[in-house]
């Protein structure tokens, strides 16, 4: 498969159309693999909610578009923000296992190459943080 023009608008329109303003592409290539992998395109009112990962490390580069990256405190605060996109200084991160955060994108056609380890599971009432400020 090729991340070529075509796909990611492709995927970019899907967004675009889907209530949450974003969509992914599971890049796993049969049901025995657990991994994560995933194109995901996030349009700029997507909301993705402060959150963490208890088991695994997500690992984000940004393909196409542009993120503010934020991450917090257990209080809710932020202690870190920064811009991840083609042209800025960092085009990618990893997140440790445990640090609560969230992305927020900048830009239309925002894609972004995302890995976690294991199978996925969905995120619990405890791993989502409402923001104290």
């Amino acid at each position: 498969m090729r991340f070529d023009k075509e796909l990611l608008d492709d995927l970019t329109r899907q967004a675009k159309e889907n209530p949450r303003l974003r969509q992914n592409l599971d890049l796993r290539t049969s049901p025995a693999d657990t991994s994560q992998r995933m194109l995901n395109a996030l349009e700029p009112e997507t909301v993705v909610p402060i959150h963490r990962h208890n088991t695994t490390t997500e690992t984000v580069a940004v393909i196409r578009g542009k993120i503010k990256q934020c991450m917090y405190d257990n209080d809710g605060n932020e202690i870190e923000t920064f811009i991840a996109g083609p042209g800025e200084d960092c085009v990618g991160f990893s997140v440790p296992v445990g640090v609560w955060h969230r992305s927020i994108s900048l830009e239309s056609g925002t894609v972004i190459l995302e890995s976690k380890d294991g199978a996925f599971t969905p995120i619990s009432k405890e791993d989502i943080l409402e923001p104290q400020n």
